[in-house]
Order: C-alpha cells, then structure tokens, then sequence
C-alpha cells in the first residue's frame, strides 16, 4: 500500500515514516512536495471527515468509550495541541477520572488505547478498506497519524522525494543538499552496476531464456499441485529437489469422504417460521409450508404451529424460511475455506432446496440437527445414536442425543448443560454421521448439534488436524481405516457414528471440543425413491 503521512496543521509540513514504525518520523519544509499531493492534500475538514466515518462505523457503533477517546485525541490533534495528550490528561478530560488519578494504578487510558489501536486495524481490514485517509495510533504515543493513501501514478516521485528524510535520520546530512564524499561515490557505482545488469537482462535471448524456463518451473509445480492438493501433500525445496513433506490429516480425510466429486454440496439449515405483521416469528415445526412470504392458511397454523393461542391472536401469518443459526454460518464458512485450499469448488445450499438430482450426481454435507435441517431428519441413516427431543411444541435446548447401545461407560442419553443459576449454556453435544450416499461412489456427512453453537464446534473438530488425528485413532481402535481409502483413491468410506462434547463460554463461543466415543454403522443404503418422496411432502 502506497501511504504518505500528512500532518493536518499545516500544508507545507509533510511527516515521512518508514512503515510501520511510525515512531520514526522526520518533519521537513519542502516547498516542492505539496504539489505533488493535490488532491490528497490533507486539511482538519478532511481529518475530521474521516473521524465521523469510523465513528459512525459498525466497527465502533456498540463501544461508546473507544468512540469517545479517538473522538477526544483526534480533536486535540487537530487543535495543535498534540503536547497535551498525556495518560493523566486523557484519563482525567477523556475517561472523566478524578484529580487522584494514578496511571500507574489504574490502567484504563492504555488498555482502552490498545483496544483502539486493534478496532481501528479491524474498521480500515473491513469497513475502512477503501478510505482515503488512514488515521492511527502509534505505539508508545497517543498522538493519532493521518495517512492519505497516494495514487500510484505519482509514486515514483514520492519516492525520489522521499529519500532525503532517511538519509537525515541515519546520517544527519541535510536532506536539501546534493550529498557529497564516499556517499555520492557509492551511488556512481551502484548506478553504473545497474545500468549493466539492466542491459544485460534485458537482452532478447535473455528474455527468452527467462519464459521458458518460468514455463517449465510452472508446469511442474501446477502437475506437482494437482497430484497432491487434494490430499493435503505440501511441498518445499530441498538440495535433493521437491520433496513431499506429510500429508494433511484434515485433507486426506475429506479427499477420502469426497473421492471424484470436485463440487459437493454443503446443505446449511432454514427452519420454517410463521411471521405476522409486526415482523414476529412463531416457530412452525411440522405440516406443509409453501414458499417464502406465501399467506399462511390459518387452519393449517392453529394446527401445526407451536403455540396455537399466539397464532389465534397474530393475525395474518406468512412463511419465512430465511434464517439460519451462526453456528452453521460459521461452520459453512470453515468448510468451503478447507475446500478452496484442496482445489475444490462447493456448492452452498438451503437445506430445503436439496433435489434427488443433488444426491445422486454429489457427495452432500448436512449442517445441524433435524430439528431445524429437514434434510437431516429425512436422511440421517439408522445407527446407535440418533436425536431426540420429548417436546416436539418446546424444542430450545430440551432435546437429546440418545444411545441405543451404551459401551462401557457411555452414558444413554446427552444433552445440552447449562449453568443452574445464570441458565447461560455451558455445554452442547454434536453427532457426526458419516453414510454412504444414495448412489455408490458418493457419501453423506452430518454435522449437527443439539444447538446451533454445538454444529459450530464439531465442524470446527472436523477441519481441526487434532480433531481428525483423535478421530482416525478412535475408528483404528475399531478396525476402521480412513489412510487405506485415501490412498488408494477408491473403495468406500467407514461408516461410523461420532459424539463430540462441544464447551462454550457465554453461551455463544466455542472454547475446545472432544470426541467423547465412536460406534460403527452397518451397512446401510438410502433409496432415491425414499428421497424423492421425502423431498416432495416438504412442501405443498
């Protein structure tokens, strides 16, 4: 990025930093220079434009006291009094701290200006990423530094301008002056040692030299690539030549789980809702449903929703099938991430748009339980493990992962723990299915949680070298082989059933995930009559 920093009290005053170390300034009079900043030539407007940007941003929107300290060190930057940005002052002007306030004691100036260094890295990597003028906070000061990114087209003349600054940090000489002595010897050479190799590389046989051989390096890098993308070989460069180094747990199992298919599915869950015209949602759990914003009948929603006395008094209803937990948001993004890095292309579908075709012609991964996933509930395969919820009309955090054949000191049923007094969730469970598919040659992965946070974490332990290093460990226990598959790059995956105990914080983040135990699963297969009944009575 091609940056100059502009102080914004005078347009003849130019700050030149070596990046990043914005510590490093050196302040010059250069009469030239602002000619060459038209227009981004920086003014106190300008400054203060930029200012209301982030302070307006979503970056900042929710943190009233990092909006009220750039606010109060922007303001006396732009003052011209950039002396009186001290700890004491800013904790007394800024943070309302009392005359006794003791920075040494009490933190809040420099943890809240690190939290502000950090949000305003974030707003200009987002939000900000196209601004014009970059306003930062050096480490060690409180003096905010205002950047106006340069056109590149005029560059080249900053640069040769730039120079001279440098050279009076290191050395002292005055930038203004033609350098002299040994310096100026140096740069003879070094020109006329440029001007050689230049002539030189730019020879016509030289140039055809170079293509060639670039050809041919690529050619064997992107067919040395190709061989071993998908699963998970690296390469690097060594005295005996390209060498292979371990393969990707991570990869080489989803290689195994996919084989051919260069475009699986990724099927996310939309639940179905009832939404009135106060823009309310009631959960609409079984019956038909038509399409998005279609009038609910309201038989039909007195009988199937799950709060009949709600839909009696909300008036006229209509499907909203739009939502999706963060959960399997995260958990798609985790995916498609991993594939892009095996060279492979998903394609990212609602669950309830899932066709026969899809089944037949890819591999599909389903993310979240069949409570909200009618995928899932349509063609989780038959095993020691399977979800369960007592309440159908009271689903949140009730339902149960049960366990038909509990092995030493598995438990028969798992559910979701929270803590007794505060009732913040503490802990979900998650299955992972792994079944074949309804045709030979392709698969069907599950991924779901009892809640949207639990499907995030066992996807996180799916793509997790850990995760599929403690998961291969626990089906070779079981005399199941993923290396064996993968390495041959045919026959068919182990068929097995997973339990992840997934631990949160605050309900909604994900701390660690463990797999708790592995059952295999007999060798079932799923019909595509089966399927395409199914599909067809999920809607009207």
């Amino acid at each position: 990025m091609n940056l100059l920093t502009v102080c914004p009290q005078s347009s003849q005053t130019v700050k030149l930093a070596a990046w990043p170390d914005a510590a490093r300034e050196a302040e010059v009079t250069n009469p030239t220079l602002p000619s060459l900043l038209n227009p981004g030539e920086l003014s106190a407007e300008q400054s203060q434009q930029q200012l209301q940007r982030i302070l307006h941003s979503s970056t900042l929107r929710n943190s009233v006291t990092l909006q009220q300290l750039l606010q109060f060190l922007v303001t006396r930057s732009l003052e011209g009094k950039p002396d009186g940005l001290k700890e004491y002052t800013i904790g007394l002007e800024a943070f309302g701290r009392k005359a006794d306030f003791d920075p040494k004691t009490d933190t809040i100036v420099r943890v809240q200006t690190h939290r502000l260094r950090q949000k305003l890295k974030e707003y200009y990597e987002q939000e900000g990423i196209h601004d014009p003028i970059l306003i930062e906070i050096p480490k060690g000061h409180y003096c905010p530094i205002f950047r106006a990114r340069v056109d590149s087209r005029i560059q080249p003349e900053l640069d040769r301008h730039s120079l001279d600054p440098i050279v009076e940090l290191e050395t002292g000489a005055d930038p203004l002056a033609p350098h002299g002595g040994e310096l100026t010897k140096t740069n003879q050479v070094m020109e006329a040692d440029r001007g050689r190799f230049h002539r030189y590389l730019f020879r016509p046989a030289t140039i055809i030299v170079v293509c060639l051989l670039s050809l041919a390096i690529g050619y064997f890098v992107g067919d040395y690539r190709s061989q071993t993308a998908a699963a998970g070989d690296s390469f690097a460069s060594g005295k005996g030549g390209f060498i292979r180094s371990a393969p990707d747990p991570v990869k080489t199992f989803w290689a195994a789980f996919l084989q051919n298919d260069r475009a699986p599915i990724i099927a996310y869950p939309n639940a179905v809702f009832l939404l009135d015209d106060s823009n309310d949602l009631l959960r609409f759990r079984r019956g038909a449903s038509d399409n998005r914003g279609a009038r609910v009948d309201e038989h039909l929603a007195l009988e199937f929703a799950s709060n009949p006395t709600l839909v009696a008094n909300a008036g006229q209803l209509y499907y909203e099938d739009g939502y999706t937990g963060t959960g399997e948001l995260e958990g798609v993004a985790m995916l498609t991430t991993l594939f892009a890095q095996m060279g492979i292309k998903p394609i990212i579908k609602t669950s309830r748009n899932i066709t026969p075709e899809d089944l037949q012609e890819h591999s599909v991964i389903l993310l979240g339980s069949p409570f909200q996933n009618i995928a899932v509930a349509q063609l989780f395969a038959d095993g020691d493990f399977a979800f369960q919820n007592p309440d159908s009309h009271r689903e949140q955090w009730r339902a149960q992962i049960v366990n038909a054949r509990p092995e030493g000191n598995e438990k028969s049923a798992y559910g979701t723990e929270r803590d007794p007094d505060t009732q913040v969730l503490k802990q979900d469970y998650s299955l992972i299915s792994i079944q074949p598919g309804v045709v030979a040659g392709h698969s069907i992965a599950v991924l779901g949680g009892l809640d949207t946070k639990g499907t995030e974490g066992v996807t996180r332990f799916m793509t997790s070298a850990s995760g599929i290093e403690s998961l291969s460990a626990a089906l070779a226990a079981k005399g199941l082989s993923i290396k064996k598959v993968a390495a041959a790059s045919r026959g068919e995956m182990p068929w097995f059933q997973a339990l992840v105990l997934v631990q949160l914080e605050k309900g909604d983040q994900v701390l660690s995930t463990e797999l708790t135990t592995v059952h295999a699963l007999p060798r079932l297969k799923s019909s595509v009559s089966g399927v395409e009944d199914s599909t067809a009575s999920a809607k009207k």
